[in-house]
């Protein structure tokens, strides 16, 4: 049985790339704040609480893993957050969450597993996001988190490639996930206008099934039709 780590596990993404990687015969060390909403349960589905952002609690968290494990083949860097408006009106400390989350934590992840992957030969995945690749107005401080992440997959792969390690970003446009939940948008009720999260762990299985050799470096998933929703502000 294969060794894989996902953050951003409890829900959305995350979860579903966990059933999904589990169906195939890997063994998923789920990262996340919390799993006490999380019903869905696997023997293969180890459950550890950890905030990617507290890099002292990430580092314990990855020991504690490799003294488990003989070996690590895939590594996907699914946690996330955002926050939008106009770029002044974000706060401080949102910005600094998006940084820790959305970048810091998978360069320190990627660090302390490079060696592990390099022996397995392994797979890296990176979510990044479409706002990687186009300007994103109310967002600029989330699209740069997600397209430093791009950039550094995209360089990474041409660094560790000759040793076998595989770096692939996954570029999602608006999925229907509990991201939206803070915000003050969401995805439209159009089925045609919104990625699911079974989409996005469907990817993650084609990156796994190519023959060896052949590698999807970057996808970029989009639905059909373009609209997001409001939401309607509570009346104080």
């Amino acid at each position: 049985m294969k060794t894989a780590i996902v953050t951003g596990a409890s829900s959305g993404i995350g979860l579903e790339a966990a059933k999904k990687l589990i169906s195939m015969n890997y063994r998923v060390y789920g990262l996340a704040r919390s799993f006490s909403k999380t019903k869905w349960e696997n023997k293969a589905f180890i459950k550890l609480v950890c905030d990617v952002a507290d890099i002292k609690q990430l580092k314990f968290c990855v020991r504690q893993i490799l003294e488990e494990e003989p070996s690590i083949d895939l590594l996907l860097n699914n946690a996330g957050v955002g926050y939008f408006g106009p770029h002044e009106e974000i706060k401080t400390e949102h910005i600094e969450e998006m940084v820790k989350t959305n970048l810091l934590a998978p360069l320190i992840l990627t660090r302390l597993l490079l060696r592990e992957l390099k022996k397995s030969q392994g797979y890296i995945i990176n979510i990044a996001s479409i706002t990687a690749l186009k300007a994103s107005v109310f967002g600029g401080a989330y699209a740069a988190t997600k397209a430093g992440l791009r950039h550094f997959g995209v360089s990474l792969f041409d660094e560790v490639r000759k040793s076998g390690v595989k770096v692939i970003t996954i570029n999602p446009d608006i999925v229907q996930t509990p991201f939206y939940d803070h915000l003050n948008f969401k995805e439209h009720d159009d089925p045609e206008s919104y990625i699911t999260p079974e989409s996005i762990a469907d990817a993650v299985e084609t990156i796994v099934r190519q023959r060896d050799g052949t590698i999807l470096s970057e996808i970029t998933i989009r639905p059909q039709k373009h609209l997001i929703e409001k939401k309607k502000q509570k009346k104080p």
